[in-house]
């Protein structure tokens, strides 16, 4: 994961990794707005500085596949837009093609307010459907998260 981030940007960067808790009332209320639940109650993520600013930040976390977790990463600027996002590992026999740069990259400028709607503004894949509402949930979770913890993210 953080081999991703450094590549993603073309400045020196450094990275902090910190554990995010999730209370209760912040899960509902995102789960409630993307209709998935959030796979633990806490994320992983980094900040990412250049010099002493900071330019990005980068939230992990778990969607369940057909039967088995899929963790991704989403990497926002200090907006909340999306500048990249990266399949860290897939678990399951079929349907890895989500994990493909190319189908990623829809994702990229989208913010909390963006819609995330499988077969009009995101492509399917045959054979992935499961996968790909499912991934599809999870980066819109982060990124309607985001503006709601950013001021606690140090």
């Amino acid at each position: 994961a953080e081999k991703y981030i450094i590549s993603q940007f073309d400045v020196d960067v450094s990275i902090n990794m910190h554990t995010l808790k999730l209370d209760a009332d912040l899960k509902a209320l995102v789960q409630n707005k993307v209709k998935q639940r959030f796979y633990r109650n806490e994320l992983y993520y980094w900040t990412i500085s250049n010099d002493d600013t900071k330019i990005a930040y980068a939230l992990m976390d778990n969607v369940i596949g057909k039967s088995m977790p899929i963790t991704f990463l989403v990497i926002l600027n200090n907006e909340g837009a999306i500048l990249a996002s990266k399949v860290i590992k897939y678990r399951e026999a079929y349907g890895g093609e989500v994990g493909n740069k190319n189908w990623l990259s829809q994702f990229n400028k989208l913010t909390n307010s963006s819609e995330y709607i499988v077969g009009e503004n995101i492509d399917g894949i045959s054979g992935a459907t499961i996968s790909v509402n499912s991934l599809s949930k999870g980066i819109q979770k982060i990124a309607v998260l985001f503006p709601l913890i950013k001021d606690k993210l140090n």
